[in-house]
């Protein structure tokens, strides 16, 4: 297959870019992917923090973005470390706590690359290793949601939920003591 920016020599590398769902696919050779940035070679000493900045890059990386040559806004800057948004793109690492709400609105972008096209870590938790916990987070959950009811005087959905909390206490209490009842 030939290269499809060049159309002069054999495609080597296939790249496929997945974001939000929406795949794309290109065949290139390696003068071509060099120019355009798709891979460096050893020799240039390509490191791991590379491939970490890289995953902030999103805007420039992107196959055939339309808004990748829009005019530069004002840089984004935190007002208590002074780092820039450009800044933290290079390096990777915020300066301080504040850059994170100073930079919240493009941080969706990089956690959707890092998380597959989500947006929010939920985590799991083996069963075999949680033991109780899975039913602790739930009665957290329920313990929250009553206090909510209470505070909006919804006493029969509150009363229905207090059960559930007495119940699920009474199960963790059982499995804490090995009680199989």
């Amino acid at each position: 297959m030939e290269c499809q920016e060049c159309h002069q020599r054999p495609a080597t590398l296939h790249y496929t870019q997945l974001i939000n769902g929406h795949k794309t696919e290109i065949q290139i050779c390696d003068v071509c992917a060099k120019e355009k940035g798709y891979i460096t070679y050893p020799e240039e000493g390509y490191s791991l923090h590379n491939l970490l900045t890289g995953l902030f890059n999103f805007e420039s990386g992107q196959v055939g973005s339309p808004g990748s040559h829009l005019k530069k806004e004002k840089e984004l800057q935190c007002p208590k470390c002074g780092m820039s948004y450009t800044q933290f793109k290079q390096i990777g690492k915020f300066g301080c706590g504040e850059c994170y709400h100073t930079f919240s609105a493009n941080l969706n972008p990089i956690f959707r690359r890092v998380h597959s096209g989500n947006t929010e870590h939920r985590g799991k938790i083996p069963k075999r290793k949680g033991g109780n916990l899975h039913l602790k987070k739930q009665l957290k959950s329920y313990k929250a949601e009553l206090q909510e009811l209470i505070m909006n005087e919804e006493f029969e959905q509150a009363a229905i939920i207090r059960d559930k909390i007495k119940e699920l206490e009474a199960e963790i209490n059982r499995k804490e003591t090995g009680d199989s009842k």
